[in-house]
């Protein structure tokens, strides 16, 4: 905003340029055709007008140096951001990665559960088995 806002008031200081600088042809063309008793006016007067047109060009030039220092500004805030984009994600890929971690870890911790209880359920059946075998060993 603060760029457009000052690309705006040199855009107005260079109209208001060329609008003085139209005035100052118009007064030559006037002088031209002007009784030579006005010359002394339309002096006068173009001076003034020219007086004015270095005002105008120190005004735009001032209104460009800000105009420069706000592109300066908006340049080191959009590298600020991308900086600002890039570790973020880069932390979302360490997030991202140290989740997939996680989940592995608890997938891993499940399937070594798992595995402990089908062994343990395994040990049970041999050892029904065997007691199985026993009895029917004492049995005879």
């Amino acid at each position: 905003m603060r760029v457009q806002k000052a690309q705006q008031a040199v855009y107005q200081a260079e109209q208001d340029i060329k609008k003085n600088n139209q005035d100052i042809l118009d007064t030559k063309a006037g002088m031209r055709n002007a009784d030579p008793m006005m010359y002394e006016s339309y002096d006068n007067f173009l001076k003034h007008l020219w007086a004015k047109a270095e005002q105008l060009e120190f005004r735009r030039q001032e209104l460009q140096a800000i105009l420069d220092l706000e592109i300066q500004k908006l340049v080191k805030c959009e590298q600020a951001v991308k900086v600002l984009e890039k570790h973020k994600e880069k932390n979302k890929e360490i997030y991202l990665a140290e989740e997939k971690a996680a989940e592995l870890k608890q997938f891993s911790e499940l399937g070594v559960t798992r595995f402990y209880k089908a062994n343990m359920e395994k040990i049970q059946e041999e050892e029904q088995e065997i007691l199985k075998q026993l009895n029917e060993l004492e049995g005879i």
